[in-house]
């Protein structure tokens, strides 16, 4: 107790003391909100048929597959009896939000997400399970689901399900990270939180966190696998990431100078925690360094014929950035949200440990997770389309 009081300055309430939301609710939005962009531009091929990202398209379906399995996890580590999430399903609470998120999760997942994965790769599951040997043969075997129609008209068939399966996807990926923006917008008691452009903010950043990393993740696999990259495809992708970073800050601009010009009884309070406690992960890191930066980077792309090395670095830079924007403010949001009292006459600090349930190693074994869930994922069904197959494993 009397190192959480150190950190106390002025009145707070005894329930405020200690921060009850720990990093590991950070991470809650940043992986689910990479899971929804990176879906959002799987569907510009599928959808819209922007054809020059048909290269990412099936690593962006993997990728979002990756983060999703791994999205509920900072939630469960979080609940001192993680067993106890299961009672949602068998009671359903339809005014609890945290509650039906679980319903939503499970309806993106297995409805959206894994169907359309599967019905896009349902050929070559079948080659697979005709070809491949050892264990991985039953594997795909049990994948087929006993259908191994890959007739032109089964095939055809697939498509337009695939097709019909992403337009739900689409309202159903914004339903899934807005819906984390509304948990949080919907806590009137945090003046930080309770605004109605919270979800939409939140759901923008995820576009633009998702479309940074499939980029990144495009541009590594590809020097990896010792492959061209396709500058048509990493251009196009890094065009679609300027449009969605312009809004994305638009509306945060937007949300600011709404807070500015209401000046409620809240006003000064959060004044003082970004000029003071959140200065550097606020000014600095988010909006400077997450946001201006790499909005200038791409901008100077497409103003200036920069040669392919040089837009390849500076995508790169970019995409890094950005991630470090999107998570900064995750982490404004989440942890600026409970450093100062309801009373708004007192602040306190958060301080993280490191190897506790809610410390920082958790929480980057949290984020290496969906990275190697991916790598597994990669090489059960590899995404390429360059006619290069990853190796398979006997």
């Amino acid at each position: 107790m009397e190192s959480i009081l150190h950190g106390v300055e002025g009145y707070m309430y005894p329930n405020e003391m200690e921060l009850q939301w720990s990093v590991l609710i950070v991470l809650y939005p940043f992986i689910t909100g990479l899971v929804a962009g990176a879906f959002i531009l799987a569907s510009l091929e599928r959808v819209f048929r922007v054809e020059s990202v048909k290269p990412t398209y099936r690593l962006a379906l993997l990728t979002a597959l990756a983060f999703l399995l791994v999205a509920p996890l900072p939630l469960q580590l979080h609940l001192g009896h993680p067993e106890r999430s299961l009672e949602m399903y068998l009671t359903p609470h339809t005014a609890s939000a945290m509650a039906m998120f679980g319903f939503v999760y499970l309806w993106y997942l297995m409805a959206v997400l894994v169907l359309e994965i599967w019905l896009d790769y349902r050929r070559d599951i079948v080659r697979l399970a005709q070809t491949a040997t050892g264990p991985l043969r039953y594997l795909y075997r049990a994948m087929t689901l006993g259908s191994y129609d890959v007739s032109e008209e089964a095939l055809r068939v697939d498509d337009r399900a695939g097709y019909v399966i992403t337009l739900i996807g689409i309202p159903s990926a914004f339903l899934l990270h807005g819906y984390v923006g509304f948990i949080f917008g919907s806590v009137k008691a945090n003046p930080w939180w309770s605004t109605p452009l919270m979800p939409i903010v939140f759901l923008f950043s995820a576009i633009v966190s998702g479309i940074a990393t499939v980029m990144l993740l495009y541009m590594a696999a590809t020097r990896l696998r010792q492959a061209t990259i396709d500058m048509r495809c990493l251009d196009t992708i890094a065009r679609y990431l300027f449009y969605a970073f312009i809004i994305d800050f638009s509306l945060e601009m937007l949300d600011l100078v709404h807070r500015i010009y209401e000046a409620d009884e809240s006003f000064h309070t959060l004044d003082f925690m970004v000029k003071t406690r959140l200065y550097l992960p606020h000014i600095v890191v988010q909006i400077v360094l997450g946001t201006l930066v790499p909005l200038g980077l791409l901008a100077l792309t497409q103003l200036v014929n920069l040669t392919e090395r040089a837009r390849r670095g500076t995508y790169a830079l970019a995409g890094v950035l950005t991630l470090v924007g999107i998570f900064a403010m995750r982490w404004n949001v989440v942890i600026g949200g409970q450093l100062f009292s309801k009373s708004f006459l007192g602040y306190t600090t958060y301080k993280m440990a490191f190897a506790t349930r809610e410390g920082l190693l958790p929480a980057v074994l949290l984020m290496i997770l969906p990275f190697v869930i991916l790598w597994a994922l990669v090489r059960l069904l590899p995404p390429w389309t360059d006619g290069r197959e990853a190796e398979t494993a006997a």
